[in-house]
C-alpha cells in the first residue's frame, strides 16, 4: 500500500512540474506575441545600384547613390516638356508632386506663372540629360544630415520653339533632397526635392567641364529652372 501511495505522490509531483512548464511556455508565447505585434509592418531598405563589391545595408539608411539617382530622375521628369511648355510644365509639376516638398512645389508654380506672363512657355520644348563623364561620384552628394542632402547634377539643357533651338547650355544644379516618408503608396522612395542649394544653378565653364568632379563657383549664373 505504501508503494502505491508513493507512486501516486510521484505522479502528482510530475503533473505539477508539467503544469509549471506549460505556464512558462505560455509566458514565452505571450512575450513573443507582444514583440511581434509591436514590430513594424513595413521596412524600407535602400539597395545601392552597384553591388559588385557587396554592401552592408541598414533599414532606412539611404546610400548616396540612391539619393543621386532619385534627384536626377525626378528633376529630369520635371524639366521634360515634350510638346508645349504652356501645358507641359504644369503637367510635370502635377505628375511628380508627391516627390516635391510643398515649399518647392509652390516655388515651381510661381515660376511657371511668371514664365507664362513673359511668354516663355508657349510652344517651348525642353529636356535635360546628364553630361557625359559627369555622372555619379560620391563627392556629388553632400550629406547635410541623416535626412537631407545636396546633389550636384551637371546637365545639358536644351530648349526649342517650333523646331528652332533657343537655348543649349550646360548647367550645374545643386538639388536639395530631404526625407519625406508621408505616403508610401504615391512616393515609395520616401524622399522629395526641396529646391536648390544656396548657390543656385549656374553655367559651367570650359575648365569645369574638363574637371568633372569640381564643384567650384562660376561668374555666370543661370536663373532659369
Amino acid at each position: 500500500m505504501r508503494r502505491y501511495r508513493l507512486e501516486i505522490d510521484n505522479v502528482r509531483s510530475h503533473l505539477r512540474s508539467l503544469w509549471a512548464v506549460i505556464g512558462l511556455q505560455g509566458l514565452i508565447i505571450l512575450a513573443l506575441w507582444v514583440g511581434w505585434s509591436q514590430a513594424p509592418k513595413q521596412l524600407r531598405v535602400y539597395v545601392p545600384p552597384d553591388l559588385r563589391s557587396g554592401a552592408v545595408l541598414a533599414a532606412e539608411e539611404v546610400p548616396a547613390a540612391n539619393v543621386y539617382a532619385f534627384a536626377f530622375y525626378i528633376f529630369q521628369q520635371l524639366n521634360r516638356w515634350p510638346e508645349n511648355g504652356a501645358t507641359d510644365y504644369g503637367s510635370a509639376i502635377f505628375r511628380i508632386s508627391p516627390y516635391l516638398t510643398p515649399r518647392y512645389r509652390n516655388d515651381l508654380i510661381e515660376d511657371m506663372e511668371l514664365k507664362a506672363r513673359r511668354g516663355e512657355l508657349a510652344y517651348r520644348v525642353r529636356g535635360v540629360h546628364e553630361v557625359p563623364g559627369h555622372g555619379y561620384e560620391e563627392r556629388r552628394v553632400d550629406v547635410l544630415s541623416s535626412g537631407a542632402w545636396i546633389v550636384w547634377l551637371d546637365l545639358d539643357l536644351m530648349e526649342s520653339v517650333k523646331g528652332m533651338t533657343v537655348k543649349q547650355t550646360t548647367i550645374r544644379y545643386p538639388i536639395r533632397v530631404v526625407r519625406q516618408a508621408i505616403d508610401p503608396e504615391t512616393n515609395p522612395w520616401g524622399m522629395a526635392l526641396d529646391g536648390y542649394g544656396s548657390e543656385g544653378p549656374r553655367r559651367l565653364t570650359d575648365a569645369e567641364l574638363a574637371a568633372p568632379g569640381a564643384k567650384g563657383t562660376s561668374t555666370e549664373e543661370e536663373t532659369s529652372r
